[in-house]
């Protein structure tokens, strides 16, 4: 029986907590807190008593708990509150013997003495520090800084000559560089990140040389050298990355040298195969995926280059013929495929001339598009990308090349495709409307609409053929379609509460009303609450009390709810 499923009883518990009720038991039943009581003291002989019970403290403390490195810390800042420095070292010293291969312990050893102004002491603390672990960084760093603050500028060079011995990460390098810039010694400087760069022969080590020397050093020469040695010097899977040939490129093109920059471009075209298709060159090892895409930022970066600095011919035909290689790829896997077509599209479109050639391939590519009809009739979901490229089609012709007539034609043609007995889409229709106003055709923008309110019938509809109207001042037009519109949907409170309000813009205080009253007796509403509110700040807002009055009698008689 043990291993047969029991079943829980989830039917709720006869007495119900309130949330309420579980925060005021818990604050009944929390301690009260106990406050330290305030020592006064008054002699010396209280103050050593005083001194006594604190350290008694701490020592039972420590012998409690003689590895945790918190208990000594708060023992040695104590004797240093107290003046008692000897102490406070003397701490120090015992916590050491229990764990001497802590940083974090010497860091603090350290900063107290720096804190009291001891800078020798503090000096032997960091050099025995940095001789038991040389690999911890945060030490030499404290150590450089004491000494650069104390404006002891030999110490501190010898001690970074020291770091350096250990061949630390790449910001120490940095860090002693800079140190060298600030006192001035910039040919010193220049000396450790050649130190830096021979050490680490990596792209990273000569890319970040080359932009200390061209932002920090101001030398252009020098950065210049750099980024050729990196080409160089390096071994090839180094030096044959994107984003060497790309910072070179973009420092020549900083400087002005603009035909350097070309060059640079020219050479990783042929050297990393830019702009081809994704397949591996032969004899080439395979290409990391971040590498690739530092490539295809390349690529990029030589396009924007060309179109700013070279002549558009030279360029765009050779980018235009790779692009379109890839989208027709990508089109033929998958005919489908709607996100290749938009871009395929949009890439025609951004690469357009004046000319009726360039035209044609643009309405090739929306023409071939959309004769890629969704499978099914059945599913919207399939067809709410498709419809995208007719509405793309149509802006096109309409903004591009200022052709309404043929704009109103695609809308048309995109409307008769729908089977609109399963579907159908509100954009389309009042897409197409708006662009028989802007035509200036009112009666077909009428006329669409309303063949919009018998095939579709959605609230979109009414909303933007009612606002059409009102602009127009048509306020019978406006009220015979919320008639229709309420007869579509007697639920919906915003569209009575909108038509109440045309009412009342208009001075028709008892049209108003009786909106209002024929709406809250509809026996469905979806939001009552608004529909009523509205109502009843409409009669505030005229001034009849007695009618608020009764309005919230009658509410009152429909729902208890507080607020009411």
């Amino acid at each position: 029986m043990s291993n047969q499923a029991r079943v829980k009883n989830r039917a709720p518990a006869p007495i119900q907590i309130s949330a309420e009720q579980i925060l005021r038991e818990a604050a009944e039943r929390q301690e009260q807190h106990i406050i330290d009581p305030v020592v006064k003291i008054h002699d010396a002989e209280e103050y050593q008593s005083h001194l006594r019970d604190r350290r008694k403290h701490f020592e039972d403390n420590i012998r409690y708990r003689r590895e945790h490195i918190g208990n000594w810390v708060k023992y040695a800042r104590f004797e240093e509150d107290n003046r008692e420095f000897e102490r406070a070292r003397s701490v120090f010293e015992r916590a050491l013997e229990v764990e001497v291969r802590n940083p974090e312990l010497w860091l603090r050893y350290a900063e107290l003495e720096m804190r009291n102004e001891f800078i020798n002491r503090a000096r032997n603390v960091l050099d025995r520090a940095v001789q038991l672990l040389p690999r911890v960084d945060f030490l030499w760093y404290k150590y450089v800084y004491m000494e650069e603050m104390v404006g002891d500028v030999p110490k501190c060079r010898a001690v970074f000559d020291r770091w350096m011995e250990w061949m630390p990460d790449d910001n120490a390098w940095m860090s002693y560089a800079r140190f060298e810039g600030r006192c001035g010694h910039w040919d010193q400087a220049k000396e450790i990140m050649k130190r830096y760069a021979n050490a680490y022969p990596s792209s990273k080590s000569f890319m970040r040389f080359a932009k200390w020397a061209e932002y920090e050093a101001k030398d252009v020469d020098l950065a210049r050298t750099v980024y050729e040695s990196a080409l160089v010097e390096l071994e090839p899977e180094e030096s044959r990355q994107a984003r060497v040939f790309g910072r070179f490129a973009a420092f020549e093109e900083r400087q002005g040298e603009y035909e350097r920059a070309r060059v640079i471009y020219k050479h990783a075209m042929k050297l990393l195969h830019l702009g081809q298709e994704a397949m591996q060159p032969p004899g080439e090892e395979e290409v990391s995926k971040w590498e690739q895409e530092k490539r295809k930022e390349l690529y990029k970066a030589y396009i924007a280059f060309g179109k700013k600095r070279g002549d558009k011919a030279g360029i765009e035909d050779i980018v235009i013929t790779s692009q379109r290689a890839q989208y027709e790829k990508r089109i033929n896997d998958d005919p489908q495929d709607y996100d290749a077509w938009f871009e395929y599209a949009k890439m025609e479109e951004e690469n357009e001339i004046e000319g009726a050639d360039n035209a044609s391939k643009v309405r090739e590519v929306y023409e071939r598009a959309i004769g890629n009809v969704p499978p099914s009739m059945e599913e919207k979901q399939l067809w709410k990308r498709y419809i995208y490229l007719w509405i793309y089609y149509a802006l096109y012709e309409e903004l591009q090349q200022h052709n309404l007539d043929r704009a109103s034609k695609i809308y048309d043609a995109c409307i008769d495709l729908i089977p609109h007995s399963k579907f159908s889409f509100s954009k389309i229709w009042i897409n197409a409307a708006k662009l028989h106003i802007r035509r200036k055709d009112l009666v077909s923008a009428r006329k669409l609409l309303g063949k919009a309110i018998g095939l579709c019938g959605k609230e979109k509809i009414f909303t933007e053929y009612i606002a059409l109207e009102l602009a127009l001042g048509e306020v019978d037009r406006c009220r015979a379609l919320y008639t229709n519109y309420l007869k579509h949907m007697p639920h919906n409170c915003r569209a009575w509460s909108k038509y109440a309000d045309l009412e009342k813009s208009v001075g028709e205080t008892e049209r108003c009303r009786a909106i209002f009253e024929l709406a809250v007796s509809q026996s469905a509403l979806d939001m009552p609450e608004m529909l009523w509110k509205n109502y009843i700040d409409f009669e505030i807002e005229e001034g009849e009390g007695d009618n608020v009055r009764a309005l919230f009698e009658r509410l009152l008689e429909k729902t208890g709810h507080v607020k009411v």
